[in-house]
């Protein structure tokens, strides 16, 4: 094995003093000091003899956990013996949810890497962005998403090994790891070693890099599904969120593991797919966005789903419709809740106990939160404010201290939220603090699909914002003043949309576009955006 290590995320984190106040006093909170966090994931399975129990379902497959363990140590040996690769590495995965990508992710984690997983719509300009600015040196991307993988050519990158997510062929990596031992010795991490990266919905320009340890991963799995979902080895886990989200990666990979129940990975999770696997395979936990639980509602009645006993709503706020017709469509409740990638995953949200219907929830086990001003001081009651919050875990923005200093004020987690507490202790959501615009579960900065616009060569100047919408939660419409106004019209509408699709990833198009002789500005020169939102 080789000694040397890669000791870029490390010396990449924010001062201890910069970084939040953390909250580690319950038991359930206690780790050793030595801690690779695959050990309490997928390695107890086996050693406790449960390797024969099924891990991961498909609706063409299903891994037991020993064929997750056998496969995962053999990437890993793969990794260390023939890709050059260190500890210490960073390690992007580009794939669909299937059960290769978590093959890939465990390997990484056991062989001392750090995962940067990414979604599958990500075009080339957004993933040579994260390579270069995670210093990514392998890649382990699935031969069906290989056109915009292969258009890289970032220096860091020393390797992009393919797979095929589906198990109907054999690409490089399967070839390679065919001869290799089922065994290996996980690196020895620390509690507090870097495990994953996740980026930030910013990744044009400079994007954000938020590092989570080897702790952060299991303490997750001791906090929202104790709280909120009370797993047990029988449950059968199933979603939309791509593992690229950490709000995906938690519900569909790490909370089933952790309590060894199982999950089901569906690649176009669709909801009619998602349907027809609750039906067919008695899933009793399911994690998706409002926009799906809204077209659920209106489909469910054509199928069996009683096997149902958690419904879970994440990525955008739960519209209090949408909670009641599901209720009484089905008799179950949705659990709304808030996360952040800077927070790893949920820390706000609700049991079936404690449920306020249209409320967000209240702090969940290893939280507390509060609602504060602009200077930092707590508001009274039902005041809307900035949401505050610390816990178990907090926000490290890797190279940013700028942004580190923002997101963190004296120990707290300042998530960019408008929310208001009311009497009871319960918090709702008010609004985005920013001007992000969360359409169908999906975070799209204004300010990015405004600098993909912007290299369109008619396109002067443009402005971007959410337009609420029924179906979406929000629309991204885009005001466009073009060099020759003479040109405005539905065509060239339509053909700036399909052009976008072509250069960024497609969910971040503009499903509006708007032309106009001149935008509202400010003395200064500031786009008013208000203006354009009314």
């Amino acid at each position: 094995m080789n000694h040397y290590h890669d000791n870029f995320a490390h010396n990449s984190l924010p001062a201890t003093k910069l970084q939040p106040e953390y909250l580690f006093d319950h038991p359930d909170f206690e780790f050793p000091e030595n801690l690779n966090c695959v050990a309490p994931l997928l390695d107890i399975h086996i050693k406790e003899g449960r390797g024969n129990q099924i891990a991961i379902r498909t609706f063409d497959s299903v891994w037991t956990y020993q064929d997750l363990y056998d496969k995962a140590n053999q990437i890993a040996n793969y990794l260390i013996d023939d890709t050059g690769f260190v500890s210490g590495n960073r390690v992007l995965i580009r794939s669909a949810n299937n059960p290769m990508f978590v093959a890939c992710w465990f390997a990484i984690l056991k062989a001392g890497g750090i995962v940067v997983a990414t979604m599958p719509l990500l075009r080339e300009k957004e993933l040579s962005v994260m390579i270069e600015s995670a210093q990514i040196s392998h890649t382990f991307c699935d031969y069906r998403l290989g056109d915009e993988m292969d258009l890289v050519s970032e220096p860091a990158l020393q390797k992009v090994i393919y797979f095929d997510g589906s198990e109907q062929s054999e690409q490089e990596l399967e070839k390679a790891i065919a001869g290799k031992a089922t065994h290996f010795e996980n690196y020895p991490t620390r509690s507090d070693s870097v495990s994953l990266i996740g980026f930030t919905s910013g990744t044009t320009g400079k994007p954000k890099m938020t590092a989570h340890f080897h702790r952060d991963v299991i303490l997750i799995c001791e906090a929202f599904p104790k709280y909120s979902l009370q797993p047990k080895p029988d449950d059968v886990f199933t979603g939309s969120p791509p593992l690229g989200f950490t709000f995906g990666l938690g519900g569909l990979v790490l909370f089933p593991f952790y309590y060894g129940a199982s999950t089901f990975l569906i690649e176009k999770p669709s909801p009619e797919l998602l349907l027809q696997a609750i039906q067919e395979y008695k899933i009793t936990v399911c994690f998706t966005a409002p926009t799906a639980w809204r077209i659920l509602t209106t489909k469910v009645k054509d199928y069996d789903i009683s096997s149902l006993r958690k419904c879970i709503s994440a990525g955008e706020t739960l519209p209090l419709k949408v909670w009641e017709d599901w209720y009484n469509a089905t008799g179950l409740k949705i659990i709304d809740g808030i996360g952040a990638t800077e927070m790893l995953h949920i820390f706000i949200s609700s049991n079936e106990d404690n449920m306020k219907k249209g409320a967000t929830g209240v702090p969940i086990h290893g939280y507390e939160a509060k609602i504060v001003d602009k200077k930092g001081n707590e508001v009274p009651t039902n005041e809307p404010g900035r949401l505050a919050v610390r816990g178990i875990t907090g926000c490290r923005y890797l190279n940013r201290t700028d942004k580190q200093k923002e997101y963190v004020q004296n120990g707290w987690n300042i998530t960019g939220d408008i929310f208001r507490k009311d009497e009871e202790g319960y918090f709702w959501f008010v609004a985005r603090g920013d001007d992000m615009i969360i359409s169908s579960g999906y975070n799209i900065a204004a300010i990015e699909v405004e600098n993909v616009l912007l290299t369109h060569p008619e396109i002067a100047e443009c402005a971007v914002v959410g337009l609420p919408d029924e179906e979406r939660g929000m629309l991204v419409c885009s005001y466009i003043v073009l060099k020759d106004k003479t040109k405005a019209g539905p065509d060239l509408g339509k053909a700036i949309q399909n052009w976008f699709k072509e250069v960024a990833a497609p969910y971040k198009y503009p499903r509006e576009v708007r032309f106009m002789d001149n935008l509202p500005k400010t003395e200064t020169g500031k786009i008013q955006r208000y203006k354009l939102k009314q």
